[in-house]
């Protein structure tokens, strides 16, 4: 395969490099505000526990940033790569990059260094493409520990809020509406992100992405519903429904043996964080087909959401419920199969394996009828195409997301491998 295939970078990923720091520092202050408005209110609790996920969620993101930029700097060559005048992040100056990430502004720090080295790229036509896909990959994945850190609980944290008071403020619907975008911006860039690692990217149009998005938020959005009912009227245990679920969540990628660290704490760190998105949305973190992973998750959230909705119908205040308790109760369940019926759609009519591009094998007559010819795919990466900033984490996820176990292992089957659904 020629490097020619893979994409490179363009204005458009400039363009989601600009608008994800746009919304990166628009959620940073709806917090802020919002964190501001419980103090001056006297809701000293309420400020308490939103200071805790801003700060929970800035440690975890830093801690996977400097273990990132500990992992780089062993690579032959990294740390003084030039690109068009520039190098890698911070290069060898360890001690700055280590007070930067102490003050909670390596992620940050990222961000600038993505958009100073794609504006680099694609306005000045300078040397440096493979540095400038590098950063963003990387700032794609930190984007969603970020959101499943920080903003899936605020907006958890904000419906149970409103439930609990009976009321919403302004700057309510504003955290509301940031930590939405938020979260629907980062599954657009995250999916894209790994896309870039398939030979045809331009190959999945606009349609597909919008499924994507669709299922995502309408998977997500009932989900944290129903934990902001069920917290309402059991605030007591919330907690201790999440420690349970993330423990076991955390036994099960422990179980699949996950591999995405270069060591042994950041791997831990690392199914730590894949527990607490698991709580919230599914994420495929091991290789092979996660049909049967898929399914298993998907029934055990299935179960979870109705026991708390029937937990939070049991228990709730009917007078002051009536207006909307009914309507939670069937709207809910429905948006959740509906965005099933979209993943499984997905991954049936737009997944992007279906459109990767299929070779004839080496001696075949160009004139055989193409029903007879035994065609193989395209790999995700190709091993002879390995450079010092390829980013092997994101390829990764990229393989477990696109390919099942022995579908580029096998060339010589006839027939293409299904798509393995998230």
């Amino acid at each position: 395969m020629e490097r020619a295939t893979f994409s490179k970078y363009s204005w458009i990923d400039f363009a989601f490099s600009v608008i994800g720091v746009c919304t990166f520092l628009v959620d940073w202050g709806s917090d802020v505000w919002v964190a501001t408005e419980f103090y001056c209110r006297g809701d000293i609790f309420w400020f308490g526990v939103l200071v805790g996920l801003m700060v929970l969620s800035s440690v975890v993101v830093q801690m996977f940033s400097w273990f990132w930029f500990q992992y780089d700097r062993k690579l032959p060559g990294f740390g003084s790569v030039q690109t068009g005048g520039g190098t890698v992040l911070f290069g060898d100056r360890v001690k700055l990059s280590c007070l930067f990430h102490v003050l909670q502004l390596g992620f940050l720090c990222r961000h600038i260094s993505a958009i100073r080295q794609g504006f680099r790229v694609w306005w000045r036509k300078v040397e440096g493409s493979e540095y400038a896909v590098y950063l963003t990959h990387d700032l794609s994945m930190l984007r969603l520990i970020e959101t499943f850190c920080e903003s899936a609980p605020q907006l958890t944290l904000m419906i149970y809020v409103m439930l609990q008071t009976n009321k919403a403020r302004t700057v309510q619907f504003v955290s509301i509406a940031a930590s939405t975008t938020s979260i629907a911006w980062m599954v657009v860039d995250y999916h894209r992100s790994l896309r870039s690692f398939l030979p045809d990217k331009a190959k999945q149009g606009w349609c597909s992405s919008l499924i994507y998005f669709l299922w995502n938020l309408l998977l997500i959005a009932p989900r944290v519903a129903a934990l902001a009912l069920f917290a309402s009227v059991l605030s007591g245990y919330i907690g201790a429904h999440f420690l349970i679920l993330w423990f076991v969540f955390v036994c099960w990628a422990w179980q699949q043996e996950t591999h995405f660290m270069d060591s042994p704490a950041g791997e831990w760190l690392y199914r730590s964080t894949v527990g607490l998105i698991w709580y919230f949305s599914w994420f495929s973190v091991a290789e092979g087909r996660t049909r049967g992973r898929s399914i298993i998750y998907h029934t055990f959230i299935t179960t979870d959401g109705g026991i708390l909705l029937a937990t939070w119908w049991c228990y709730r205040d009917p007078v002051q419920t009536e207006s909307y308790a009914l309507a939670l109760l069937i709207a809910l369940p429905f948006i959740y199969l509906l965005g099933l019926l979209l993943k499984t759609l997905y991954y049936c009519c737009f997944h992007p394996k279906l459109w990767r591009p299929l070779v004839r094998e080496p001696g075949l007559p160009d004139d055989l009828p193409d029903a007879k010819v035994p065609l193989r795919e395209f790999p995700i990466q190709d091993g002879a195409l390995s450079s010092k900033l390829h980013n092997k984490r994101m390829a990764c996820h990229a393989a477990h997301f696109y390919s099942e176990k022995g579908a580029v292992k096998n060339p010589d089957s006839p027939k293409r491998a299904e798509p393995s659904p998230l």
